[in-house]
Order: C-alpha cells, then structure tokens, then sequence
C-alpha cells in the first residue's frame, strides 16, 4: 500500500519576496509531485535572514514529513540555508570533495580565478546523500533528521529540475512504496478557450480514474495533461493513446500539438514541407510574431523577415499602403492590414505575408477601442487574402502579446487548410 507523505516546498530568497522574480520552482514542483501522488500541503518563501529562515524550518519540521528547500545554496554571504539547518540540528558541515574538484575545474577552465566563497558551494551535511549537479556548481542533499525527511536544491530553475527529475522523484517513490510507472502526456489546443473544451470533455473528466485528465488555460492557449499508472511502461503508453484518441474524436480540430511541440515549431514544419516562406508587417506587435518564429531552429530557411511599421509614415513610404486607404478607412482597419500583408509579402519576396495591425491601449485611435486588432494573411500563391478582426481584453502589453498569439493562431489554421 502506498504510504501517504505530508509534503513542504519552502523557497528560500529575498528577490522572491520583492516580486523580482517569481516561485516558479513551487509551482513545478508542486505539479510534478502530484503526478507520483505526493500531497504538497504548504509553500512557504521566506527572505535570507538566518533568523527567518531558521524559524521557518522549525515550523516545517513540526508539520510536514517531507521538507523540499530550494535557494540558499550559493556561494555569497546571504545563501544562508545551510546555516540555518545547521543551527536547528546541529548537523555537521563538512566540504563535499567531488563537488569542491568540479568547482576548481570550471574555473581552471574558463581561466578566471576563483574566489574563496566558492569553496562554500561545496559544503554539506556529514550524514546527507550528495545530489551531483550536472547543470550547475551547488550539489543537492537529502538528509534524515528526528523521522523527516530534508531534502535541499538550488534555487536555478533548470538546476533544481534536473535534480529533482534525476534523484528526488525516485527518492520519493522509495520512500511513499509506490511501484507504478507514472507516465503523462500534454495536448495542445488552440481556437478554443477552456471552459468550452471543458464542457466538450465533461463526462470524460467526471468519469477520469486512470488516466486522469486535467485542462491548464496557459498563456499560449489551452492544454490538457493526461497522467496514466500502471506497473507496465508499455500499458500505461496504452491507456494514454487510447485517452487520447477520445479527446481527438471530440476536439481534434482544435489540437496542434503534444507535449514540448509549439504553434511556431509546427508553423515552421508545415512552411519547410511545402518549401514555402513568410515575411511578417507588424504594427502593436512590434516584431512579438516575427520573434516567436525566428525562435525555432532552422527558421531562417522559410522567414524572411519582418518590418516594424509602427508609425503611419513607415505603413506608407516604406510598405506602400496607398494614402487613400489611410485617409479613408485608417491605419487600423481591415483595408490597411490587407494591404500590409500584400506588400510586404512582395518587398520581401515571402510566399505569405502576414500583417498585424491595432491599437494596444491604453488610449483609442481612430475611434477604435483598445484590444481592437486586425491580423490579415496575403497568400501570393493563390493571390488571396483572408483577414481577422479580434477585440482581445487587457493592458497594453496584454493586448499585444495576445495579438502575437491570435497571429499565429490565424496563420497556422491557414496554413493546415491551405497546404495540407
């Protein structure tokens, strides 16, 4: 039987609590942990304050059988949760040799002299299990002390999840006896906002036992994760397709994607198949569509480019949008953002030419409201045009990041009907 562990994430850092960055590292662990039926029941983020600090491991201790600290772990004088665990328990601190050898090698390498502080990246608990870091310098520890389990990470992102994926989970499922392969699976949604997919699916979530399904609104859309157990990989896959066949019978119109794939990726492929290009004319977007693209690898055999025409003089005297179109139906209007599409898809020598053109706020233009957007595609192929007005809700740097989004929403729907 599995045996259930009270579960704490406390994050250790004062730029957390400043609102300089976000607990991004709780949020993921949370959602992982949930997936090996480990119960998260507190997050706790407290500022690096030996004395802070050490309250909030005393109060940890007395509630939760598993504690996981990220931060505080780094080689300055207010990466203090080594000191602090140290002044509750009394456990000695000792230097972790391997660890110390990797640290003296990077530098060596990099021919920079290290500094003395560095040396405490590689300090540790005399009784801990040394976690090696393979992404960064700190190791990550799991101690036992008076029946908890302690288990420390860096604060980095991408060092704390190669931890946590490479020795905590496993160290995890030891100790709750479960023996199930957990495996999961992301679908990725776009033209569909959650509630309505929620409602498509209502009897497959009622009913979910194994697989579970759960619906995440993200900001790049909406996306299902599908969570199968079984004691054979190869059955837990099965119970995953056969899950997700039966999202696809419903909502297969609206699916782009799985797991790491995303709406630039699949824009990308679907140009480099056909050998076709795009060229981008954007407006409130300022470059955000054209960006997304060009962050895919090998982006540059099928985009051209983009202009900027954020001002109505580069919409005319460098796209050549007739000043007629601008006098009499304006620089936010369907007849603009068609024109847009067309001749930069033609000054740039692109297959398409998309345009995104509207008003981000927090003020109107031309009597259009802010989050008014027009996003217009220019196929030179068929010598076609096909437009989308949207009316998008929040400030200005939502609206705009959300216009991107609609771009290649729009695009990428096109494309499916037009190429495939």
């Amino acid at each position: 039987m599995m045996k259930q562990l009270k579960t704490e994430v406390v994050a250790v850092g004062t730029e957390l609590l400043l609102g300089q960055i976000s607990n991004t590292n709780a949020q993921w662990l949370s959602q992982q942990l949930a997936l090996f039926g480990v119960n998260v029941y507190h997050h706790t983020v407290v500022g690096d304050n030996l004395q802070r600090v050490e309250t909030v491991f005393n109060q940890a201790h007395a509630r939760s059988d598993v504690i996981i600290v990220t931060g505080g772990l780094g080689p300055t004088d207010d990466d203090l949760t080594r000191e602090a665990f140290q002044s509750m328990t009394g456990m000695e601190i000792v230097e972790h040799e391997p660890s110390m050898n990797k640290i003296v090698a990077f530098f060596e390498k990099r021919g920079t002299k290290m500094t003395p502080n560095n040396r405490k990246q590689a300090r540790v608990f005399a009784d801990a299990t040394v976690l090696e870091n393979h992404t960064g310098m700190a190791p990550g520890m799991i101690v036992t002390y008076e029946g908890r389990t302690w288990i420390f990470l860096p604060g980095v992102p991408r060092e704390m999840k190669s931890l946590a994926s490479e020795a905590v989970f496993p160290h995890l499922q030891r100790l709750t006896g479960d023996k199930q392969v957990i495996k999961s699976m992301i679908l990725k949604f776009v033209g569909i906002g959650e509630s309505q997919l929620e409602h498509e699916l209502y009897d497959l979530i009622q009913n979910q036992t194994n697989p579970t399904i759960a619906p995440l609104a993200q900001d790049s859309g909406v996306v299902i994760r599908l969570t199968a157990k079984h004691s054979s990989e190869a059955e837990a896959d099965q119970l995953l397709d056969h899950t997700k066949r039966q999202v696809e019978e419903r909502l297969g119109s609206y699916l782009y994607g799985m797991n790491e794939q995303t709406l630039e990726n699949q824009i990308i492929d679907l140009l480099k198949s056909k050998g076709r290009t795009v060229a981008g004319a954007e407006s409130l977007t300022g470059g955000m569509f054209t960006d997304k693209l060009v962050s895919v690898p090998g982006a540059s055999q099928v985009c051209k480019g983009s202009i900027v025409c954020y001002d109505t003089s580069v919409k005319q005297d460098v796209l050549g949008v007739s000043n007629e179109v601008l006098l009499n139906e304006g620089a936010v209007s369907e007849a603009c953002a068609m024109q847009m599409a067309e001749k930069v898809s033609t000054l740039l020598g692109s297959t398409y030419g998309i345009s995104l053109t509207g008003v981000a706020g927090p003020g109107s233009i031309e009597n259009k409201e802010p989050g008014t957007v027009f996003v217009s595609i220019y196929d030179q192929l068929s010598n076609r045009h096909e437009t989308q007005a949207y009316h998008l809700q929040g400030d200005r740097n939502t609206v705009r990041s959300r216009s991107a989004l609609k771009g290649l929403e729009f695009f990428y729907k096109y494309l499916k009907s037009s190429i495939e």
